[in-house]
């Protein structure tokens, strides 16, 4: 027995659709959604992965009519930050993943990093402690 060739990874579809609301500015309906993303599955399991977020409370929805229209909440640099987060935690070696994640960065995302995380050394404790991990 083996897999379909074109099965998507746990959680792709839905980084999918959601890379769609962020670039169109949200207030999309299924059919909007399918088409951005070239049309090729069937509208139910867009209309699926839809519901899913929604009750995830990754996306909002209005209804006009029969069907809603949807718009995503929060930025989508949350949403990839607390991904690597969970990602980070599933690696087992901390140090190593890190290390791993590092080493793939180009220059200017290095320097980039090194700036932001010298920067949140040098912000007071109290600060630190108030921001959600």
């Amino acid at each position: 027995m083996h897999s379909k060739p074109d099965r998507r990874a746990a959680g792709e579809l839905e980084a999918q659709i959601l890379g769609v609301l962020w670039a169109e500015g949200g207030d999309m309906g299924t059919t909007d959604i399918l088409e951005r993303l070239g049309g090729h599955m069937a509208y139910t399991t867009v209309a699926k992965v839809l519901d899913r977020l929604h009750g995830k409370g990754q996306v909002g929805r209005t209804r006009t009519g029969r069907s809603y229209r949807y718009t995503p909440i929060g930025a989508e640099s949350n949403w990839v930050a607390a991904h690597v987060k969970r990602l980070l935690g599933h690696g087992g070696n901390r140090s190593d993943v890190l290390q791993g994640f590092v080493e793939g960065l180009n220059p200017a995302d290095t320097e980039t990093l090194a700036k932001l995380l010298k920067q949140a050394q040098q912000r007071p404790i109290a600060d630190k402690q108030r921001r959600p991990s």
